[in-house]
């Protein structure tokens, strides 16, 4: 079987991920880099071996050669960069989140419909050994009924300045950033049931915080401290129709005396904990246990996880499985998201 030819587009700090996993993927073969920085472009396409490079991604995707694209540009141009390549008859692996609106989320979505092309959302932590493993626990009824879920991605300090403090680029801050990974975990083992409502706030009180000495964080490839109209903070309730609810916080900066990353799920037969590291909570003869899981990597690891998306994506390019990201979770986590910015810009909760 010939070698499925890749293009990425954008060539920023995310790409990286994606071409590591291209590049020890047998079945691949990278073709083609797209970004507005052409040094940038260049210098990756040499890294990885890409043979040719753009500054547009209009002319990348004429290329009849590229069978599937991986986006991972600005979050503002997902949407029309995934129409465009579903109507140019690539599949599209797509960076989280899948857009900015509501709106551009039906047309990408009716996109994948109208083309018949696969789109996989980068939801990479559904990749996890820790989230496939606890998922069979789940499918097997361990956990019962998952009625509550809580997650935290606190950040003390940790906002990468650039496209991520820039709204109209971004969308937003740590909500559609950080939180988009946590809200997805828990609806995902919840079974994603549809929401009902949500009530949120956000905060912008700290700033980027580039003042800070002896403490260094993850800065974006173009970091500009001084442009920064994004939320600090976001907190959430969200219920769903099932009666379900979820509670969610999420930071760039916060006063706080460590970052942390938790989540957790609770049943009526057990609960679980994803992060920071697999835990499996129970009971039998009447006694509560606490169950760890054996497995080589109880907590999300990187570049593993991206190896693991990019190879489903290739397996469903090659019509061997189907997504387990596809566009609907897509525009559900939006609907989501932008009922959380909405709840917190109208001071009230919203109602689906």
């Amino acid at each position: 079987m010939s070698k499925l030819k890749i293009a990425v587009i954008g060539a920023g700090s995310i790409s990286e991920a994606h071409l590591t996993a291209y590049s020890v993927h047998p079945e691949v073969e990278l073709i083609a880099i797209c970004d507005l920085n052409e040094t940038r472009a260049q210098e990756k396409a040499e890294r990885y071996g890409a043979g040719t490079t753009y500054t547009n991604y209009m002319e990348l995707l004429q290329n009849p050669d590229i069978e599937a694209v991986s986006i991972c540009t600005w979050n503002h141009m997902h949407a029309k960069i995934a129409i465009a390549a579903l109507e140019a008859g690539k599949h599209v692996l797509c960076e989280k989140p899948l857009c900015k609106t509501v709106e551009e989320a039906l047309n990408v979505q009716k996109a994948v419909h109208d083309s018949g092309k696969v789109l996989q959302v980068g939801y990479v932590r559904r990749y996890g050994t820790n989230v496939q493993t606890l998922r069979k626990f789940v499918d097997a009824g361990q956990l019962g009924e998952i009625y509550y879920a809580k997650a935290s991605c606190l950040r003390r300090l940790g906002n990468p300045g650039g496209w991520f403090s820039d709204s109209e680029r971004s969308g937003g801050g740590p909500l559609i950033d950080l939180g988009v990974h946590v809200i997805d975990l828990c609806w995902y083992l919840m079974g994603k049931p549809k929401v009902k409502s949500v009530s949120g706030n956000t905060y912008r009180k700290l700033g980027n915080r580039a003042h800070i000495d002896n403490l260094s964080y993850y800065k974006a490839a173009d970091f500009n401290a001084e442009h920064n109209d994004v939320e600090d903070l976001a907190n959430a309730l969200i219920r769903f129709d099932n009666g379900a609810s979820l509670m969610v916080d999420v930071s760039f900066t916060l006063h706080a005396r460590k970052d942390e990353l938790t989540v957790k799920l609770y049943g009526d037969k057990g609960g679980a904990e994803i992060e920071p590291e697999l835990q499996i909570i129970s009971e039998q003869l009447n006694t509560i246990i606490n169950i760890t899981p054996q497995i080589d990597h109880p907590s999300f690891q990187f570049q593993p996880g991206f190896n693991a998306e990019i190879a489903h994506f290739v397996d469903c390019c090659r019509g061997r499985t189907e997504t387990i990201c596809p566009v609907e979770d897509g525009v559900e986590m939006i609907k989501i998201l932008s009922a959380i910015y909405q709840s917190a810009a109208e001071g009230k909760e919203i109602q689906f």
